[in-house]
């Protein structure tokens, strides 16, 4: 009996642990995408978006496989479905930004931050708790805050639909690597190749699409290498390796707050580079962003089962 107990109590810190981990492992990405706003913005002077984003793609692809060479063929599917989530964010996403402002695709995009507790209560079948929905509504507020210039000027245009789609797109992404992270792991398949066969399957989508999502031009400067190596081996290779390790371990939920971070991220990457200042109602945006993590992680009390079942309950 106390053998078992103790067991028990064994697993119950591992879960903790892994737990924190991954919470931290996220927030880790949430400040590395931040970082590569600037980055990103000042090469896509010298190369299209859906092209760059295939290149940077396939880079991390070639990066992954040369690091772990071999994969497990039973996380294929799953890869693949993953995948396409991603590349269909990104290229719903680029393609959008043609057509409406800046500020708005990144708000829209945001609205990622809602779907995703929406979306893993049809996946699960759960009700998310209501301090999640309080958290969850004050984080997109936040986003909005800190995203829309101007809000008297609201008005839907296609490139809007389009963005909403890649939102969708993105919250499906999170959830569905959430639910094939925990897959995968049940069946001992190591998180590596599920996030190897995701890289892959954007990278193809990607250098297939891009000649008729995007005008093609290219011009390999310093800014385009720079963004290129930052990019494809920091914020895909490296970043979303991690992710596919950490959602083993997290919620979906708590894993899009922590992500709705980037954006304050991404200003303070802009302050230091170009001393960009926040106005106003942007800090009360970010301020709300923190508070809304804070409100989730204090209220934690999901109920984890044995690490080897599932060391997180689906929604937080």
């Amino acid at each position: 009996m106390k053998a078992g107990c103790a067991r028990i109590a064994d697993a119950m810190k591992l879960a903790i642990s892994k737990s924190v981990q991954a919470d931290l492992a996220l927030f880790g990405n949430a400040v590395i995408w931040g970082a590569t706003f600037v980055v990103v913005k000042n090469a896509l002077a010298d190369a299209s978006p859906v092209l760059f984003v295939a290149v940077r793609f396939s880079l991390a692809a070639l990066a992954l496989l040369l690091v772990y060479r071999k994969l497990d063929r039973r996380a294929a599917v799953p890869g693949w479905i993953v995948g396409s989530l991603l590349f269909a964010g990104y290229a719903f996403q680029t393609v959008g930004l043609r057509l409406t402002s800046p500020s708005k695709s990144a708000f829209i995009t945001g609205l990622s931050i809602p779907m995703v507790p929406l979306f893993s209560s049809c996946v699960y079948r759960t009700r998310p708790r209501p301090v999640v929905l309080i958290g969850v509504l004050a984080a997109t507020a936040g986003m909005a805050l800190m995203t829309l210039q101007d809000v008297h000027s609201l008005q839907v245009n296609p490139g809007d639909v389009l963005t909403l789609i890649c939102a969708a797109a993105f919250a499906g992404h999170i959830v569905a690597l959430g639910y094939y992270s925990r897959w995968a792991r049940r069946r001992g398949i190591g998180f590596e190749s599920l996030a190897i066969w995701q890289i892959v399957c954007a990278a193809v989508f990607g250098l297939i699409s891009f000649p008729w999502l995007d005008t093609p031009h290219w011009h390999m400067s310093f800014n385009l290498a720079i963004a290129l190596a930052v990019t494809g081996l920091l914020a895909t290779a490296l970043a979303f390796t991690v992710q596919t390790w950490a959602q083993r371990y997290t919620t979906v939920t708590r894993t899009t707050l922590i992500y709705s971070l980037e954006p304050v991220f991404a200003w303070l990457t802009s302050w230091i580079l170009t001393g960009e200042l926040l106005s106003k109602r942007a800090t009360v945006g970010a301020i709300l962003i923190l508070a809304s993590i804070l409100l989730v992680e204090v209220k934690r009390t999901e109920v984890r089962e044995h690490p080897t079942i599932s060391a997180a309950s689906p929604e937080v």
